[in-house]
């Protein structure tokens, strides 16, 4: 057994960094074992370790024990193991993966909040994670109910890359009225967890795996959370681990909007949309974040084909349409509504549109 084996197997719940550290404190001192709150399987190989049952502990040869059909397990130091979260400070040492986890996925963004999510909040985060997507960026969550799941469907609705990090094994599906989601995901993107297979969703699994959510991204956006909401969780790791955070802002003096509000009296940057945080957490995408635009419809009128000519970004806020386009804010609204009409571009929430893509 080498010492990838004996970390899989005794670390569901512990990152890289603290399973080594309890397994080299028992080796030290056998009373150091008894002092961590271990699962009984951790404390059985840690005592295997002890009495001599390992050899070759500091080996790192690994071979996957999944089948393709059921997913991979991904040692620390295989090359496929995510590089962002390679360099955080408590990594898993194992990832079993669903799907794939490609080089693309550098860039990536997480997008997380409330399971008791406001139809504004889900509307806002699945137009973020579409926006995020359109522009190549791969959105990241816990395929959780509400927020999580709306940033997963907005991704995929875009035709984009999507990774659902876990609170259970990878053949698990949890909740299980994300079944169909959770195949989608494997199929165009990946589900990921660090812990083994046939590991069920208990409580304890899910504030553990937000370190991971954070660690796969580059910034983190909190759509709607209260001041209890494990998002803000995510967002405090966010930080620890040098990422970006981002809030959008709610209707003031609701519980929902109360730990949003709070990280942005923080210092929280203020995303209202995927813009606004491609042009802090990627600056150098920026110009991977402007549409290939159709052409427009000709019979549309010349003031139409000029507001086309002002759409920059994948969404543009309507006073920024007004400036380019250097209409009245009267005559830029009619101009609008018919482009709207017309199918040529699309009304979003808090008074942005986009180009509607062919």
């Amino acid at each position: 057994m080498t010492r990838r084996d004996l970390l899989a197997r005794a670390g569901a719940g512990f990152g890289l960094t603290a399973l080594t550290g309890i397994l080299e404190a028992a080796a030290a001192n056998p009373l150091a074992a008894k002092t961590p709150p271990l699962p009984a399987r951790a404390k059985s190989v840690i005592s295997l370790f002890m009495h001599g049952g390992v050899s070759h502990v500091d080996s790192y040869d690994y071979k996957p024990r999944l089948t393709t059909d059921d997913g991979k397990q991904l040692s620390f130091d295989d090359p496929r193991y995510p590089r962002a979260l390679r360099f955080t400070a408590d990594p898993p040492p194992v990832l079993y993966v669903k799907g794939r986890i490609e080089p693309a996925d550098m860039e990536a963004i997480a997008v997380v909040g409330s399971r008791a999510a406001s139809p504004y909040g889900l509307a806002v985060g699945e137009r973020l994670a579409r926006e995020l997507a359109e522009a190549g960026i791969t959105v990241v969550s816990g395929s959780a109910v509400g927020i999580d799941a709306a940033a997963h469907r907005g991704a995929l609705d875009a035709g984009g890359r999507t990774i659902a990090v876990l609170g259970c094994g990878i053949d698990q599906v949890y909740p299980v009225r994300h079944r169909r989601l959770a195949a989608e995901i494997a199929r165009r993107g990946a589900l990921v967890s660090e812990l083994p297979f046939g590991t069920p969703p208990l409580g304890p699994n899910f504030p553990r795996r937000n370190r991971i959510v954070s660690g796969l991204a580059l910034g983190v956006v909190v759509v709607e959370a209260n001041e209890r909401s494990g998002s803000l969780i995510t967002a405090r790791l966010a930080l620890e681990q040098g990422r970006e955070v981002f809030a959008v802002p709610g209707e003031a003096g609701l519980d929902r909007t109360r730990g949003t509000h709070r990280l942005l009296r923080q210092g929280a940057r203020l995303a209202e949309g995927g813009t606004d945080v491609i042009e802090d957490a990627l600056p150098w995408r920026m110009q991977n974040a402007q549409r290939r635009l159709p052409p427009a419809d000709p019979s549309i009128s010349p003031d139409a084909v000029r507001m086309l000519a002002a759409f920059e970004n994948v969404a543009e806020h309507v006073d920024r349409l007004i400036e380019r386009s250097g209409f009245d804010p009267s005559r830029a609204l009619q101009t609008l509504l018919e482009l709207e009409l017309a199918g040529e571009v699309l009304r979003r929430p808090g008074m942005r549109y986009s180009r509607r893509s062919r």
